[in-house]
């Protein structure tokens, strides 16, 4: 497994080991011991989740003001442009954002952890995006920061006009939102 910090240090792109052959492929999508190792992190995951999307559909940029999620997503089907911004005031890196393509092809997982607001495109025809949560999912405590917000000024790979959910229509400004002290 190969770890790589990004723009934002405690962001990482996680690169599994893959063995492949005529007759396909193989890998560890995840190894709880090898990934502690690999990050320096001593984490423990306790959901799964998986999203199936259209092209052009985006989610986000959503985070968990109480009880916040580390995340560590991939892609199994298509692909998408993830991205996580920085949502802790308190940080050098406050309002950044870093973005990687995640794809069935490359199999690279990104780690966001908590104090992040996460969001991702699609950018084939479809994708199948799976994440695992430090926490348990708290709808009473979901917040979501526009997706567009010219404060935070995500470079977005949109080939078509953005899908939105009713919920992530309503996102609010950076400078309006609640964030990590």
């Amino acid at each position: 497994m190969k770890v790589t910090p990004t723009a934002i240090a405690d962001v990482l792109v996680i690169e599994p080991r893959v063995f492949g052959d005529a007759r396909g492929f193989f890998y560890e999508s995840f190894n709880q011991k090898a990934f502690n190792e690999a990050s320096g992190l001593a984490l423990n995951f306790v959901q799964d989740n998986h999203s199936r999307s259209a092209r052009g559909v985006l989610r986000g940029l959503h985070y968990q003001i109480a009880q916040p999620q580390g995340k560590l997503v991939r892609v199994v089907r298509g692909a998408v442009f993830d991205v996580a911004v920085d949502i802790r005031r308190r940080s050098p890196t406050f309002g950044q954002w870093v973005g990687v393509e995640l794809t069935e092809e490359n199999n690279k997982q990104l780690w966001l952890p908590p104090g992040f607001a996460h969001g991702f495109v699609v950018t084939g025809d479809s994708a199948d995006f799976l994440y695992k949560t430090t926490d348990y999912y708290a709808p009473q405590h979901e917040r979501c920061i526009a997706w567009n917000d010219p404060a935070i000024g995500i470079q977005w790979p949109l080939g078509v006009e953005p899908q939105l959910s009713a919920k992530d229509m309503l996102g609010k400004p950076l400078a309006g939102a609640e964030v990590f002290a």
